[in-house]
């Protein structure tokens, strides 16, 4: 008797997924809102009882702080990149959605967003579902359901 062949297709969680996709836009707002002030050099005078080092190796508060600064600036507009690029690949109406719910300066709230497209709320709630599950695949941060476990008799 031969063994029937059989695969896996993995299905999406959606609830984990639009939880994850809402975390990553919150990070973009978080991005775009602020910049820590703990990257700004230390500005007060201080005083060592310890003669100093004269070495090769320069150090000061003000270059630590340069450079932190840059590497976030660099981190901060690489992860906005990958969130503008993801946005941009999805169709118009859900572009919009997206960025009204999540990405401007003032949230927009879903009964406002919905009158403005001229659609009722059960396609609206549609067509943001279908956003953020789009939003997710382009992220890369899509959740799947854990495999059940299948017994042969």
């Amino acid at each position: 008797m031969k063994k029937q062949l059989s695969f896996y297709l993995p299905v999406v969680d959606e609830k984990d997924t639009r939880k994850k996709v809402e975390k990553e836009l919150y990070e973009y707002r978080q991005f775009l809102l602020t910049l820590p002030s703990d990257f700004l050099p230390a500005i007060t005078a201080s005083y060592s009882l310890l003669p100093p080092v004269n070495n090769n190796q320069f150090h000061s508060s003000t270059e630590d702080a340069a450079i932190e600064r840059a590497e976030f600036e660099r981190a901060r507009n690489k992860f906005m990149s990958v969130i503008h690029t993801a946005v941009n690949s999805l169709k118009q109406d859900e572009r919009f959605v997206i960025i009204k719910c999540f990405m401007e300066h003032h949230l927009g709230y879903d009964p406002d967003i919905w009158t403005e497209l001229g659609i009722g709320k059960t396609k609206y709630y549609q067509l943001k579902g279908e956003a953020m599950l789009r939003l997710a695949f382009a992220l890369r941060v899509e959740v799947y359901k854990k495999k059940k476990e299948v017994r042969s008799a």
